[in-house]
């Protein structure tokens, strides 16, 4: 039973592994969980996409570390783009990982793995990607195209990828992780707050020529360079040709995408151009022409194709014994552990549903208790003020009619008051004035009849007075 126990433990140590590296979707946007590794989250644009190249997240302890966009006609990655942490010395080497779903999209472990261990497990390994056996008496050395010495702890490990690693020359291995590492911790880094905002681009462009008529040695190494804090941003690009004493020489970004094939733009806007920092930029400038005129201090190791060859006797018997006597029993308590991890996944899975939704329930409840607590006390505390509000509106009444009634002027109280006597005083004269009225009028219409009387009295006298004459002349 510990026997069982402690072989499950080496295949999930082995096989579930903590590098991992997720094969990214044409439907995915850009690079998914790693598009944080490009200025603005935008991949370069007008670079050769899918299908004959593969988009691949470069993850660690499932936490992104590069996004790499590998070509599998050429078996090299075409670029890695990257984050600079801090540059360290590496450690004891790592073993050369493989992409299995490169070569077997539907059965292929989701893993970055040991080639040795899935040799016999996945289909048609080697078809799309670079095999350690590639590079084996080819008088070519395995580099990295984002160096682990940029890097320390989880994110060097995450490097040690054969879909990170291209041929080179020995003298090109020895001097790019140098040139690199300086330019970036002397120049780029410290003009972009110590490489906070700083992003960085490494690629490759490949060659007709081939290590064994399968993997493409690349013509130029070059390295694009973008920082931008939102307010001020500058950029730059390094190149070199893959040839015996070859430098990485400064150069513009815009010379740089004139030299990729055509349209390319390796960072949105050019690097925001339209904020280029000059007085930034021409320090770093400065300093990279420092540091091209100084001898690249390269470390003098056995190359790795020198070293495969040494071990190859070797691993070539191990491997033969691994697999007629280990490898069936491997199998079996891998599938096993397998079967086992599936099974406690989707327990835990189970569970955590559970509580999700137990959650959810007890959240729907409280939300809405507490809804219901609220609309009461919002009713109450609306209640209390129309309450208070319709006290006021009396209150306010009553008070508008005092100030109106003692606003009224006194004589005009006065003159109210005494109107009822001043009406019963002035009856008398009023009668006194009709009496006199009528009394005058009936005076005035005796006058008149008398002056009426006397005028025709007056009339007839004038008559008569008029023909009596002549009727006495006549007798």
């Amino acid at each position: 039973m510990r026997l069982a126990f402690a072989l499950c433990a080496l295949a999930v140590a082995s096989f579930p592994g903590w590098v991992q590296a997720r094969v990214v979707g044409p439907e995915e946007a850009g690079f998914a969980e790693c598009n944080g590794f490009f200025l603005a989250q935008a991949p370069p644009e007008g670079l050769p996409g899918p299908p004959s190249h593969v988009k691949i997240c470069q993850k660690y302890k499932q936490e992104p570390r590069f996004a790499t966009l590998y070509s599998a006609h050429d078996k090299i990655p075409l670029y890695a783009a990257f984050k600079y942490t801090e540059a360290a010395p590496s450690g004891e080497e790592e073993k050369w990982l493989v992409e299995p779903q490169i070569d077997d999209p539907k059965n292929g472990p989701e893993d970055m793995m040991p080639e040795a261990e899935i040799a016999s497990s996945v289909e048609n390994l080697g078809e799309n990607q670079a095999l350690t056996a590639d590079y084996v008496d080819s008088g070519y050395d395995i580099q990295q195209l984002n160096p682990s010495s940029l890097h320390k702890g989880d994110h060097q490990a995450a490097t040690y990828t054969l879909t990170n690693a291209i041929p080179v020359p020995s003298d090109v291995r020895e001097s790019w992780d140098w040139e690199v590492n300086n330019l970036i911790s002397r120049a780029l880094a410290p003009n972009c707050e110590k490489g906070k905002d700083l992003y960085l681009i490494a690629g490759a462009v490949p060659s007709s020529a081939k290590v064994k008529d399968k993997v493409s040695i690349p013509e130029s190494l070059w390295l694009a360079a973008c920082c931008d804090d939102g307010s001020k941003a500058w950029s730059t690009a390094f190149a070199k040709q893959v040839a015996a004493g070859s430098r990485l020489k400064e150069l513009p970004l815009k010379d740089l995408e004139k030299q990729l094939p055509a349209g390319a733009q390796l960072f949105k806007d050019h690097c925001s151009q339209e904020r280029n920092d000059l007085k930034a930029q021409e320090a770093v400038q400065q300093s990279a022409k420092e540091i091209e005129a100084e001898e690249p201090q390269t470390k003098k190791t056995p190359s790795s194709s020198q070293q495969t060859t040494d071990t190859k006797d070797e691993s070539g018997f191990l491997r033969k014994l691994w697999g007629f006597f280990v490898t069936p029993i491997f199998k079996l308590v891998q599938y096993f552990c397998s079967f086992i991890c599936q099974l406690v996944q989707l327990i835990i899975s189970i569970l955590c549903q559970a509580v999700q939704n137990l959650i959810q329930a007890v959240w729907t409840f409280l939300k809405g208790i507490c809804g219901v607590l609220l609309s009461i006390f919002v009713n109450l505390v609306q209640a209390i003020i129309c309450i208070l509000n319709g006290i006021a509106s009396n209150i306010y009444g009553v008070l508008m009619l005092v100030y109106r009634l003692l606003s009224i002027p006194l004589n005009l109280l006065v003159d109210i008051v005494c109107f009822p006597f001043y009406t019963l005083g002035a009856i008398p004269k009023v009668l006194h004035d009709i009496a006199s009225g009528v009394g005058g009028l009936f005076l005035l219409l005796i006058d008149a009849i008398t002056n009426f009387a006397k005028g025709l009295s007056y009339i007839a006298t004038s008559i008569l007075g008029r023909c009596l004459p002549k009727m006495s002349s006549e007798l």
